[in-house]
């Protein structure tokens, strides 16, 4: 897809998204994506290189290989959003293989699944696609249902079947996000140990975050410091939803910040918002996927939306599920690899 093409799919937002430079916090604050990602900002660190050699794998896959960025296919929604409603748009992903087959085509970098999806179709497929078991979820079948991310696979399960990452879940803000923090951080360093990398879904969930018609979950200062928490327990890669406001802090009165946020270091411009988060991830460090969210009306131009927006303030791709496996196979196809032309188009920079 060329420039044009994409700039078509942002309608009346093209110019704003395409041309805008970020003056909060300029791009040479940020470590820059390349093909030396892993070389470049892992090898100082602490990881063994086994999570070297891992994060390598994830890295070098798909249509996106070899260019520092992700584009990933994650389906867990069959526990976190119950079976009957992720698949009655197209039952043939209730077949584990059909998953697998759809990240391949698709030219994803890695697949990130539940273990019953992934050990289920591991001998086939764990040496042809990066696996990221997700070792935790929130199930829907407990009544009244709760908001509280439980394990459900072991790291060791995730080790044996050839995984290159984990991934795991935490409700910062809820009530149990103290034990999810402990228990994730304790798995999070096991997994290191075995030499597998680590995705975080650092996202937030507390009914008070709701103000009136206003969901503060989705604000660039909450979403901000949930990105701080994953990378300060050992995350590789942060995983969070766009943002599409600001002022949680101030809204709901309470933890601290400070005006400075708000005026100098984000604006209103979703690029903006989306740059307080990369600069949350240790100004890069600790890469941003964003999430594509849930399938609607204007799947393609959203998608196409979110890539932009995450690219240009510095992220490293897109985790797309919904939108990808509740269509036919070939849609589904052509969704991911518009978002992978995104992050393919040199035009496309940093703002």
């Amino acid at each position: 897809m060329s420039l044009s093409e994409i700039k078509n799919c942002l309608g009346k937002e093209g110019d704003s998204l395409l041309n805008h430079t970020c003056k909060t916090v300029s791009k040479d604050r940020l470590h820059h994506v390349d093909g030396n990602w892993v070389d470049r900002i892992f090898c100082a660190t602490d990881r063994n290189n086994r999570v070297l050699r891992n994060l390598q794998a994830l890295f070098s896959h798909g249509r996106l290989r070899n260019t520092g960025y992700l584009s990933i296919l994650p389906v867990d929604q069959g526990v976190e959003h119950s079976a009957g409603a992720s698949f009655a748009a197209n039952p043939d992903y209730f077949d584990p293989e059909n998953i697998i087959h759809l990240a391949i085509e698709g030219g994803c970098n890695a697949v990130a699944s539940t273990y019953g999806v992934l050990s289920s179709t591991a001998r086939h497929f764990a040496h042809k696609i990066p696996f990221i078991l997700k070792f935790n979820h929130n199930e829907l079948l407990s009544y009244p249902n709760k908001h509280d991310q439980i394990f459900f696979a072991t790291i060791e399960q995730a080790f044996d079947m050839g995984a290159v990452a984990v991934g795991a879940t935490i409700y910062f803000g809820s009530p149990e996000s103290s034990r999810q923090i402990v228990e994730v951080s304790q798995a999070f360093a096991h997994a290191h140990e075995l030499g597998m990398a680590t995705i975080l879904w650092c996202y937030l969930r507390n009914a008070a975050f709701k103000v009136g018609d206003k969901d503060y979950h989705e604000a660039a200062d909450l979403t901000g410091q949930a990105i701080h928490l994953g990378a300060t327990l050992g995350a590789d890669i942060v995983k969070q939803k766009l943002p599409t406001c600001n002022g949680g802090f101030k809204a709901l009165k309470f933890g601290k910040t400070t005006e400075k946020v708000y005026t100098e270091l984000s604006s209103e411009h979703p690029i903006d918002l989306c740059r307080y988060q990369v600069i949350n991830g240790y100004m890069g460090r600790i890469g941003l996927i964003n999430s594509g969210g849930p399938s609607g009306k204007d799947d393609i131009a959203d998608a196409v939306r979110t890539a932009v927006i995450n690219k240009r303030a510095g992220g490293i791709g897109l985790i797309s599920g919904r939108k990808a496996f509740q269509k036919p196979l070939n849609e589904g196809i052509k969704l991911l690899n518009l978002i992978q032309d995104v992050y393919l188009c040199n035009d496309i920079t940093l703002a």
